[in-house]
C-alpha cells in the first residue's frame, strides 16, 4: 500500500458522515470520513473508537458532556459509551476502532 492522501480520500465519498475503511492494522480498522456541519445521532459499539480530528473541528458529545476536538487532536470513546455528534461539526475525520 502507498501514500493516501486523506483529506483527498474524504473528498471523493459520495456524502458527508458515510465512511470509508481505508486500512488495517491487526484488529483496528482505519476510516476517513467528511463531516458537514450536520449532527449525527447517537450511538454505542462493541469497540473503543479514536476520533482524530484532520481539519475543521468536532463537537462530540460523550454521555451527555459536550468535548470539542480540533485539528490535530483526538479523543478515544471507550466501548459501550453512548456518543453523538452536535451541529457545527465540519472538516475531515479519521477514526480508529479497535
Amino acid at each position: 500500500m502507498g501514500v493516501i492522501d486523506l483529506k483527498q480520500a474524504a473528498s471523493e465519498l459520495p456524502s458527508a458522515w458515510r465512511s470509508a475503511v481505508i486500512g488495517q492494522v491487526g484488529a483496528a480498522r482505519l476510516k476517513i470520513l467528511r463531516m458537514d456541519g450536520l449532527p449525527y445521532e447517537e450511538e454505542t459499539h462493541d469497540y473503543n473508537e479514536a476520533f482524530l480530528v484532520l481539519d475543521g473541528q468536532m463537537n462530540l458529545i460523550v454521555a451527555g458532556r459536550t468535548v470539542s476536538i480540533r485539528a490535530g487532536e483526538m479523543f478515544v470513546v471507550d466501548a459501550h459509551v453512548p456518543h453523538s455528534v452536535a451541529p457545527g461539526s465540519h472538516g475531515t475525520l479519521m477514526f480508529v476502532d479497535v
